[in-house]
């Protein structure tokens, strides 16, 4: 039962729509052992550790259903058996899940396990420990087999060391409830840490919790409410009913505050929570001094108090209303006359609501330090025999954390109390604030009765009133999440992800860019980096989950543009939950062969998780095959079509019946790109004015710019700003690395792309095609060394149709492949297209080869360089034949700070230009900086 790899799946994947792991297991040996050969002790032996597998449905859909897959026929495999198993293990530690699936590959006893989590660790670790209480409970034959002895394995220590690893790792009860209310109202969430800092909501509209302390908590009040002096001061000034107390340095200062403010007292630390050290009716000095020692124990000071009788009640205030009350009463033992103490509080533990820590809605009573201390007062030891009907408190405090009760008492509080807590908790200055009130009767007013304000409390436990050990469960989360989003439609900035095999890039930059110039914060993420406002803040590809979710933190942002590659997908899955547009651009043959993917249609699943993750609009082209059969599978409210086929019978249907579609319309003056939505006819631009299509030449760039219009118009942008857009966008280096830049300051001219697989390739040449080159085409290529042989060679045979000279490098990561392989194989694939041996060059090193190929351009031609480095790349295109002054001058020009310059260029270049190097009509070179304004 090995684990071979895994995948742990953040959001939105290939199997499911929510976070998965997936592990690729290995059974060996134990593939010839399903459930029934392994025999009824090991389903019962499973059945005994685990009795909440009986409530599995498995395949049969009913309680009782994964039972009777184990006995039946020839019973089922353990790869089945481990995910139930590990199912469940989770479940034990507070994990609500269910979610699972196992299916063989292609290979003999290995299996796709895969299996719903909640938190990564626990449910990694969760896997494991099923893995060895399987393995202990099969016959001693089949671990002999495995080599394998797990004699010494105790399950029932184990799952105590596995219940608290996991709320160690996992969210406290406060901290989760906070979540679910958020998940209920549709407000994602995303933890920032190993703790409880949780972001809640998206970019700009972000709000903090750390615990129950909020974004909008002023640290002055957390200050205030942790001095427990301060804050007596305070609300005594209010004229609120607090007790005397006195600050104290030494155990002898104790002692004499005590006997000033009479005993009994209660001593506690300066500065503590959750009923840490604090030591309750202390009657003398002893007690007072033992006490003390406790208490500094979690604070540098103590603070001696009034001893108030009355029930302790906990009274929460969430943004100046009182929303929950529970009266606490300390974890007890009741005497039978037969039973120890001991032995009491094992009988109190096995009721089925205690657990350890926070597992349950009860915890677990400990005798501890306190519980001993407490047993002396009244006599007692552990192995006393507690008199029958006898009450022994085991702790002075009634925290839950520490095994007390809670009862909800929200319904019957007098309102002079609830105006005396929300009073206090204003005066503090909390957004959410807990009041310990200590009251003889919450029900009648503390004027009548009396009564004290013990504790204000910021970070209030929500615990007792969402799980109350009796009474009504209080929506104090909500509360919460109420405050902080009092408009719950304002927790998301609109997201549009985009894939596909090609274009991608280049539609997210231009849809970023379209929403830059219409005035938002765009937050963008590519295949060369991360992009906030137009500023590069991280580099390198940026295509996964995790630098979605970087975007997504930013709270200066109001849009995220999501371009998403088949890499991080398959690894992680999406980074949230969905987006609001999904499009997909096309699918064709790239990366086959890598990470199970291996059709044309393994590949169309994977992207389709982009448009299955759309909740609004999923923009798809129509004239892709793969992606028309994605329609049948979105939960989009609508689907936008892109077609280039006016004529396409599927769209005209579409439209017809109300849809959205976006196409092309032909006429004398050009093509017109047309939106049409509910039967409304929109001309939006001529694809000749749209600098990226070269005047309409580049069929992808006008493919390219219907998607971006289509997303753009579906995420809610106008007219007038899908035009302004489109018509300032350009396909300089500075815009768009690596995609389609051209450079004409050389007597010749060089493009430079990134075209990496035969559909892109083939694009290309049909721009080439048409542009007007007098002299020779010239080639620098390379494909990437984890392609498939027959993809490199249909690279070959598509650029040997185009280019009339070769020269065949290799990238700088050579991705498995040997030394010069990858030029080899492009070089016999030319050869084999027709390409004469004497027109094909040979050059490792891409800097080399494209060295060669500047060195060796002649006037009029055009020279395509296919680059791997893309910066590296361009640098060398445009320094190539200038002197060590002139470079040295270019260098220090663009790495000055920007500057207005103003010339007298032609009309064209009379907009925002993105950096590089341009000649006006007069040929003077001028360089400039991304930020530089080049006008008449």
């Amino acid at each position: 039962m090995k684990i071979l790899s895994t995948n742990v799946y953040v959001g939105p994947n290939v199997y499911a729509s929510f976070p998965v792991i997936r592990h690729v297991i290995d059974l060996g040996v134990l593939e010839n052992w399903p459930s029934v050969k392994l025999g009824n002790d090991f389903i019962d032996g499973l059945i005994s550790a685990l009795p909440g597998l009986k409530t599995h449905g498995c395949s049969y859909r009913s309680s009782g259903g994964f039972i009777r897959r184990l006995r039946e026929g020839e019973g089922t495999w353990l790869g089945h058996i481990w995910e139930h198993v590990t199912l469940e293990m989770q479940g034990l530690a507070g994990s609500d899940v269910s979610f699972g699936k196992t299916r063989s590959t292609d290979k003999i006893g290995e299996y796709n396990m895969v299996f719903e989590y909640k938190q990564k660790d626990v449910g990694l670790r969760a896997c494991l420990l099923a893995r060895d209480l399987l393995i202990s409970l099969m016959p001693k034959e089949v671990q002999t087999q495995l080599n394998l002895d797990l004699a010494g394995f105790n399950f029932e220590e184990e799952r105590v060391a596995f219940i608290r690893f996991a709320q160690s790792k996992q969210f406290g009860p406060s901290t989760q409830s906070l979540v679910d209310a958020a998940k209920l109202r549709g407000i994602p969430y995303i933890r920032l840490n190993n703790q409880s800092l949780v972001q809640f909501g998206h970019g700009k509209f972000q709000k903090r919790i750390r615990a129950t302390i909020t974004s909008q908590t002023t640290d002055i009040a957390v200050v205030l409410a942790s001095d427990k002096e301060a804050t007596n001061q305070l609300l005594d000034a209010l004229g609120l009913p607090v007790p005397q107390q006195k600050l104290v340095r030494t155990p002898f200062e104790a002692v004499a505050a005590a006997n000033r403010l009479g005993y009994p007292v209660v001593v506690k630390p300066l500065d503590a929570n959750h009923g840490r050290g604090i030591s309750i009716n202390l009657t003398d000095d002893k007690q007072v001094m033992e006490a003390f020692e406790v208490a500094v124990e979690h604070a540098r000071y103590a603070l001696v108090e009034q001893y108030i009788i009355g029930f302790d009640h906990r009274m929460l205030v969430v943004n100046g209303k009182l929303v929950a009350v529970a009266i606490r009463v300390p974890g007890p033992v009741i005497g039978d006359g037969i039973h120890t103490i001991s032995q009491l509080v094992d009988i109190v533990n096995e009721d089925a609501r205690r657990g350890v820590g926070h597992e349950k809605v009860l915890t677990r009573i400990e005798l501890d330090y306190q519980a001993e201390a407490l047993m002396e007062f009244a006599g007692y030891n552990a192995n006393s025999i507690l008199p029958k009907d006898e009450l022994l408190y085991l702790r002075s405090t009634a925290n839950l954390s520490t095994g007390g009760t809670a009862i909800d008492m929200t319904d019957v509080v007098h309102p002079d109390n609830r105006h005396m807590a929300e009073r206090a908790v204003g005066a503090v200055g909390l957004d959410v604030g807990g009041v310990d009130f200590l009251t003889a009767d919450i029900t009648k007013s503390y004027l009548e009765v009396g009564g004290a304000i013990v504790e204000v409390n910021a970070a209030p436990g929500f615990r007792m009133h969402v799980s109350p050990s009796e009474g009504k469960s209080r929506d104090v989360a909500g509360a919460v999440m109420n405050m902080l989003f009092p408009n719950k439609h304002e927790a998301r900035i609109p997201i549009a992800t985009i894939t596909g095999t090609n274009g991608k890039t280049t539609t997210s930059r231009m849809v970023a860019h379209m929403w830059k110039h219409a005035g938002k914060q765009v937050g963008l993420t590519t295949t060369d980096g991360i992009y906030v406002n137009g500023r590069l803040t991280v580099a390198g590809d940026t295509t996964g989950p995790k630098s979605a979710q970087m975007v997504l933190r930013d709270p200066s942002v109001d849009i995220g543009i999501f371009e998403t590659a088949r890499g991080g997908l398959l690894r992680n899955g999406l980074g949230f939950d969905y987006c609001n547009v999904g499009a997909c651009l096309n699918v064709s043959s790239d990366h086959l062969g890598l990470h199970g993917v291996t059709t044309i249609a393994e590949l169309s699943r994977v992207k389709r998780i982009v448009v299955e993750a759309a909740k609004d609009t999923a923009v798809l082209n129509a004239d892709d095959a793969e992606c028309l059969k994605m329609s049948a599978y979105t939960q989009a409210k609508n689907i936008f079509y892109v077609t280039m086929n006016p004529e396409h019978d599927l769209v005209r249907e579409h439209i017809r019946a109300g849809g959205k579609a976006i196409t092309l319309e032909s006429s004398l003056n050009g093509s017109m790109i047309t939106i049409f939505d509910n039967l409304v006819h929109m001309p939006v631009l001529w694809t000749h004015l749209i600098p990226a299509t070269i005047e309409g030449k580049a069929i992808h760039n006008v493919q390219n710019a219907m998607f971006a219009a289509a997303i753009t118009y579906s995420m809610g942008m106008s007219l007038d700003d899908i035009k302004n857009g489109l018509m300032t966008f350009t396909t300089s280096f500075f815009q768009a690395p690596g995609r389609m830049n051209f450079f004409e300051e050389h007597p010749f001219k060089v493009l430079l792309d990134y075209a990496h697989n035969p559909a892109a390739l083939t694009l290309l040449c049909d721009l080439v095609g048409k542009l007007d080159v007098r002299g020779k085409r010239i080639c620098v290529i390379s494909a990437p060394g984890d392609r498939r042989n027959q993809d490199v060679l249909e690279l070959a045979t598509i650029a040997a149709g185009c280019f009339d000279r070769f020269i065949c490098k290799q990238d700088d990561g050579k991705r498995g492949r040997s030394d010069g392989e990858i030029p080899e194989l492009l070089k016999g694939g030319l050869i084999a297209a027709g390409v004469k041996p004497e027109n094909i060059h040979v050059i490792l090193s891409e800097e080399e080869a494209i060295n060669y190929g500047l060195s060796h351009a002649a006037e009029n031609d055009l020279l395509v360089i296919l680059a791997d480095d893309i910066k590296r790349s361009w640098r060398q295109i445009t320094q190539f034949n200038t002197s060590n002054e002139e470079q040295e001058k270019t260098q220090q020009t663009i790495s000055a700070k920007p500057v207005k310059i103003k010339s007298n260029l032609s009309e064209e270049l009379s907009q925002i230009i993105r950096g590089g190097i341009v000649s006006d009509e007069r040929g003077v070179r001028i360089a400039y900086t991304e930020d530089d304004e080049i006008s008449d």
